[in-house]
């Protein structure tokens, strides 16, 4: 059985849709780690209540992204995770993490990327008028945004409400990210 790591800062929304697609068997996996910078995020409770185990740390308290990542990639040698998700996690992965498990970490971005990279992505696409929107996964490499994307899925909407593009854009994420995981492994 694979064995999966999801990075998250927030709620979880993503990480709760990939440990159910585990627990219930539509992924041959096992959600072996959630990796949190905020304590006191959401998706930390989220992880307890499913039983999944969690290594939430403030970067402050660390010499620098070197230093935290070096900890965190000892946890994850530890748990013999095959694949990385990012969900929602809102640090730029180092050099650190990418020589470790290059090849092996995925993130998903709420844009149809290369367009609209970087934070605020959808605030940024609603900015410029697009109307049609959409989810990326791709590889996660030095660059921003810019690993060879693995997945895509797009969606019309007119409107020009960041918070409903949001809404709509969830729900396709949590069926493209569980769907390109399961392809992965």
């Amino acid at each position: 059985m694979k064995q999966l790591a999801v990075f998250a800062s927030g709620t979880g929304t993503n990480f709760v849709a990939i440990a159910q697609a585990c627990q219930n068997g539509t992924l041959q996996a096992r959600v072996a780690l959630l990796v949190c910078d905020k304590p006191g995020a959401a998706v930390i409770d989220r992880a307890r209540e499913m039983g999944v185990e969690s290594f939430v740390f403030s970067p402050k308290d660390y010499s620098g992204k070197a230093a935290y990542e070096a900890e965190i990639v000892k946890l994850l040698d530890a748990k013999k995770v095959d694949l990385v998700c990012l969900a929602g996690y809102m640090r730029i992965v180092g050099e650190t993490m990418l020589n470790a498990y290059e090849g092996k970490i995925i993130n998903i971005h709420p844009s149809l990327l290369p367009a609209f990279k970087g934070a605020n992505a959808v605030e940024q696409a609603v900015a410029y008028g697009v109307k049609v929107y959409g989810i990326s996964i791709h590889w996660v490499s030095a660059d921003l945004d810019g690993g060879k994307i693995i997945a895509q899925r797009a969606f019309p909407y007119e409107g020009s409400d960041p918070e409903e593009v949001h809404r709509i854009g969830q729900k396709i994420e949590h069926e493209l990210y569980v769907e390109t995981i399961k392809q992965l492994i």
